[in-house]
């Protein structure tokens, strides 16, 4: 009887431990996970696990084998500060103003208190008063370092998102302070110098490290390496330049498409006011003919330089998973790869950005969470920037959650947990005053929402999928539909 009393009182034991153990696991701590958010400037779905034969992106294509890849997210507005303007504060263009210019989203009424606040005022902030070290390397706000400094080099150097980076860590190397890192050409050249460098293009270096892209990701494995030894949690902001203009990247990068029969998707122009000359583009000195349209030869060019510089920061980023790997942080860090917005690469007789069109709202994005059982999975899900940051506070359950803005935005852990979620009807995108939404089939354009005589485009991309044919007059209760969604 005494044995079987014991036992008894083992198994109580047991039972009470496991069942203890049971609540421990269940009760899920905070600050939970590491992020390393990889932002790439200027960087559409021109991929290969995005279905792009052309493309050479091995490293993403091996990520999004581990990752939930979104093939339908868009951005907010489709130029760089006020798409970052609209990740980093977690609002819709709609209650903060900021709809066109990158400058405006840094500057006069929106400017960030430099006195803290009650609240975060921008996602790293909020996770640095959680404890997390948020460190910044490269272009994730609008200046290309994180400090105030114009394209000419003037400003005061102040800290763009204030109360945000514990480190701006990002390699000057060879080039000036800020813009000049991110305008580069080779051996400390860059486009804002004043000497007269505006080449479109350069593949001339031979090492990732002669550019800023690769000093980037040198300083990227050094801080992980660091993190891995020290065991706290961190916030990483990890952006990346290129492809944006100039197209400049390594000679092996170029020449690897030297075989390779590469055409570029142009099509017909639009008959669109939102139509526009593409005036970034042409302000470059081009090594092929300044025609509009460009020649069928000079565009197949000009793609060739795009998928080069893709190539090339997919190395990038391929040496920072790689360590990430390496150190055993890929076990408890969230890694999300996002593009800033799309680019027209000569869709609509357009190359850039800066419209409401399908080309310059869609962008990469890829995410992938420790232990996740949903590996390998591609969404049609929509998706916009602004859910990246309710999702990222949902996984990492942050000690620290108060924002000085309500969240706008939507978490996608709905998505990422299960194949079969949709959270939203349509994404939304702003360009001035004309809204777009995108549904799962169909792009509506108003020009100004608050007039009721505004004009309206619609396309439906399922069966023009470059949006050259409007159909709104023909299909007027589409149009009703989804103007409904804008409000």
């Amino acid at each position: 009887m005494m044995r079987s009393r014991g036992l008894t009182a083992s198994l109580a034991t047991l039972l009470c431990f496991g069942f203890l153990a049971a609540i421990i696991e269940a009760a899920e701590p905070e600050n939970r996970y590491n992020v390393l958010f990889i932002a790439v400037d200027d960087l559409r779905p021109e991929l290969g696990c995005y279905g792009v034969e052309q493309a050479q992106s091995p490293h993403l294509d091996q990520f999004a084998d581990s990752a939930v890849l979104f093939r339908r997210h868009y951005v907010q507005v489709a130029t760089c500060g006020a798409s970052r303007y609209a990740l980093l504060t977690g609002r819709s263009p709609a209650k903060s103003g900021v709809t066109r210019s990158n400058a405006a989203a840094y500057s006069g009424k929106t400017a960030f208190s430099h006195d803290q606040q009650p609240g975060a005022q921008t996602m790293p902030e909020l996770f640095r008063r959680s404890g997390y070290h948020t460190c910044l390397i490269g272009k994730i706000s609008h200046t290309a370092d994180g400090k105030v400094y114009a394209y000419n080099g003037t400003g005061d150097g102040r800290d763009e998102l204030p109360h945000a980076w514990d480190d701006l860590a990002t390699p000057l190397g060879d080039w000036e302070r800020g813009w000049g890192i991110f305008f580069a050409y080779a051996n400390g050249r860059h486009r804002e110098s004043g000497q007269g460098d505006k080449d479109l293009m350069e593949f001339v270096v031979e090492n990732d490290n002669d550019l800023p892209d690769g000093l980037m990701a040198e300083t990227a494995i050094e801080k992980l390496q660091n993190y891995a030894e020290t065991e706290r949690r961190f916030f990483m902001g990890l952006g990346f330049f290129k492809p944006h203009l100039p197209w400049v990247a390594p000679e092996q990068d170029w020449n690897a498409f030297a075989d390779a029969s590469v055409t570029a998707p142009q099509t017909d122009k639009i008959d669109s006011p939102f139509w526009h000359k593409s005036g970034e583009f042409y302000k470059y000195d081009m090594p092929f003919e300044r025609t509009h349209p460009l020649s069928e030869d000079a565009a197949a060019q000009a793609y060739r330089a795009y998928l080069a510089c893709v190539r090339y920061t997919d190395r990038q980023i391929g040496r920072v998973l790689s360590t990430l790997e390496k150190t055993g942080l890929a076990e408890n860090t969230i890694v999300v790869v996002w593009g800033d917005h799309g680019w027209h690469l000569g869709e609509q007789q357009i190359w850039g950005k800066h419209s409401p069109f399908e080309e310059a709202n869609r962008s990469v994005l890829m995410m992938r969470v420790p232990n996740q059982s949903r590996q390998g999975i591609q969404t049609d899900a929509l998706a916009e920037t602004l859910d990246l940051y309710p999702t990222l506070v949902d996984y990492c359950q942050p000690r620290f959650r108060k924002t000085e803005f309500p969240l706008d935005g939507l978490s996608l852990r709905p998505v990422l947990d299960s194949s079969d979620s949709n959270i939203r009807e349509t994404a939304l995108s702003y360009w001035g005053k004309a809204v777009s939404a995108r549904s799962d089939r169909y792009r509506l354009i108003v020009a100004d929402p608050s007039k009721k005589d505004s004009r309206v485009e619609l396309y439906d991309l399922e069966n023009d999928p470059h949006g050259l044919n409007n159909i709104a007059d023909s299909h007027p209760d589409i149009v009703k539909q989804l103007r409904l969604t804008l409000k």
